[in-house]
């Protein structure tokens, strides 16, 4: 490390009590999807106080901020995310001796949320980096900007995507983030990209038996639709993926024609483009159910996200800086707790990394640290996969990832093949576990935004590489006067 990232590295280190703190506020808050009034206001207050300029409402929605230090080029952005999940319990298990389980799944409600996904963790570890940053701008007198951009709802809006529409992201010269994971590694590859609709139906209620003739039914029509998606299925891409909930079946009453019934429909596809596409087609079977049972539908626009771009030139960038840096190590009684929680779910042998799906050799590579390593947690850099990767997840980093030449790592957060969204991710995110990972991967993004601020050639050839793989142009999910709502 050369002296300007030593500087922003003990930036980070000298507030580690700071960012902890406000890890485990998030943690506590647990605000779902637009509603992160607590956190936004949080990160807002913090980085004001450390000199940032803080703007708040981006896109018009209320819990999205950004808070942005120094002056001119290159400008360098970094993502915050910080909405919880529901249905998952917000349990801490730091001080306990041993888990109870039974009580802790007991304790699973449809109204209790909990950072499952690890966004507490997300948000402050990206913060950590822009304040290392700031240091060293301030300390370096170099030109240029940083820039913490606050991306609430990543789970049910995509404000990311917004951003995307409303040109945010265009006018960055790299975007950086992180997201906590089972190991160490940059990711790399492709997503799948998401759209949701939701389909409200509306017909007349009558009585079902008496005058079944005057009805006309809205749960009718949302079975034909899905009857009729299940035929689309056929006809779609291997990659693509549709799923759907009936979040309003028309009351509890048989005997009445259910006026009123909802759908909330998910589609999927590797590239948006032919998410958008298919997406056209289930609003045309939608509009072929409310004919065939002579109700109306109504489309609401939910979200949309786009698939990722990969940017091997800034991948290169981020695994030099993370090799150098290593990886948090863990001590005895943090191996001990990841061990007890390992074993409360399946596939805690799984081979890590996302290359370990896609190529046999990476997978022996993988397995074999593994096996050195001797324990639950990952505490190694996994090798740097320059294959073609797919995940089937999506995430709205993609639409930033069309904009603007972006990277992304992971940092061991929790145990090996630790089940996504669950009370287990939310256990190690409100523990020691969780806070290593953050710090680290705090450093990480700082050392790398400092090669760029100090390597224009490098941004040159992300630039180049983004334009070259995004030569069929950016088809933006978020229709023109969307709103982003819960």
């Amino acid at each position: 490390m050369n002296k300007n990232k030593i500087i922003a590295l003990e930036a980070i280190d000298q507030k580690e009590k700071l960012i902890y703190d406000v890890a485990d506020k998030i943690w506590d808050y647990a605000e779902l999807s637009l509603n992160e009034y607590k956190s936004c206001d949080l990160y807002c207050k913090v980085m004001e106080d450390e000199g940032f300029e803080v703007r708040k409402g981006l896109s018009g929605i209320a819990t999205a901020f950004m808070a942005s230090f120094g002056r001119g080029k290159p400008v360098i952005g970094l993502l915050a995310e910080y909405d919880a999940l529901s249905g998952i319990p917000k349990c801490n298990v730091e001080k306990k001796e041993h888990l109870d389980i039974e009580k802790l799944e007991s304790s699973i409600t449809s109204d209790s949320s909990a950072h499952g996904c690890g966004h507490n963790l997300l948000g402050a570890g990206a913060m950590a980096a822009a304040i290392g940053i700031k240091k060293y701008l301030k300390e370096s007198g170099r030109e240029g900007t940083v820039i913490l951009y606050g991306c609430p709802g990543e789970e049910g809006c995509a404000s990311k995507a917004f951003f995307a529409r409303d040109g945010v992201w265009s006018t960055l010269d790299a975007a950086l983030t992180w997201h906590p994971s089972d190991c160490n590694e940059v990711v790399t590859g492709s997503s799948n990209s998401c759209i949701q609709v939701k389909y409200t139906f509306k017909g007349v209620s009558s009585h079902a038996s008496a005058a079944p003739e005057k009805g006309r039914s809205a749960l009718d029509a949302v079975e034909l639709m899905n009857i009729g998606v299940q035929f689309l299925r056929e006809h779609m891409s291997d990659k693509a993926r549709v799923h759907y909930a009936i979040t309003d079946a028309g009351g509890m009453s048989p005997n009445v024609v259910q006026a009123r019934a909802q759908v909330l429909y998910m589609v999927r596809s590797n590239h948006v483009k032919e998410a958008l596409e298919l997406q056209e087609r289930v609003d045309k079977i939608a509009e072929g159910a409310a004919l065939m049972t002579d109700t109306t539908v109504e489309r609401t626009f939910i979200d949309g996200m786009s698939d990722t771009v990969t940017n091997r030139s800034l991948e290169k960038v981020a695994y030099k800086n993370f090799a150098e840096l290593g990886v948090p190590v863990h001590t005895d009684e943090e191996l001990k707790l990841a061990k007890e929680i390992a074993l409360t779910y399946e596939g805690s042998d799984k081979n890590p990394g996302i290359g370990a799906s896609f190529d046999e050799e990476y997978a022996k590579k993988a397995a074999s640290l593994r096996k050195e390593n001797g324990s639950y947690m990952n505490d190694f850099l996994l090798p740097h996969f320059m294959g073609d990767a797919f995940e089937a997840s999506s995430t709205d980093v993609g639409d930033v990832s069309y904009n603007c030449p972006t990277v992304q790592i992971h940092v061991t957060s929790w145990p090996n093949g630790c089940p996504g969204h669950s009370w287990q991710n939310v256990a190690c995110g409100g523990t020691s576990i969780g806070k290593k990972a953050l710090l680290h991967a705090g450093k990480v993004l700082a050392a790398t935004a400092i090669d760029l601020f100090e390597n224009e050639d490098i941004l040159k050839e992300s630039l180049s590489e983004l334009k070259e793989r995004t030569k069929d142009g950016y088809n933006c999910p978020i229709p023109k006067g969307a709103i982003a709502k819960v």
